[in-house]
């Protein structure tokens, strides 16, 4: 392979990797906790955009509601971590890395 054809292979490669990118900070994702008592909404970045409780959560004290947080934010994030290696995968799809 020429030197020419890997340039233009690896500009088409980091033009996809930048969509890819760009689209998960444009994704919005829920955690939830509790069927609800607590939501975590963050992007396909990990970027925390709001934290919702229900009002009867605040009544169990600062540990149950920071655990309860927790549970939310690592719903959130595991449908993150699946949702970037979906989107990195199809951006990456075929192409030579490494």
């Amino acid at each position: 392979m020429d030197m020419e054809a890997l340039m233009a292979q690896a500009a088409e490669l980091q033009n996809k990797v930048s969509a890819a990118q760009e689209q998960l900070g444009n994704t919005k994702i829920k955690g939830i906790a509790e069927g609800g008592a607590c939501i975590v909404d963050m992007t396909g970045k990990y970027d925390l955009l709001n934290i919702t409780l229900r009002p009867d959560v605040l009544s169990r004290g600062a540990d149950a509601v920071s655990a309860i947080i927790m549970d939310a934010y690592h719903d959130a994030k595991s449908k993150a971590d699946d949702l970037i290696d979906k989107v990195m995968g199809d951006a990456t799809a075929g192409m030579p890395i490494g």
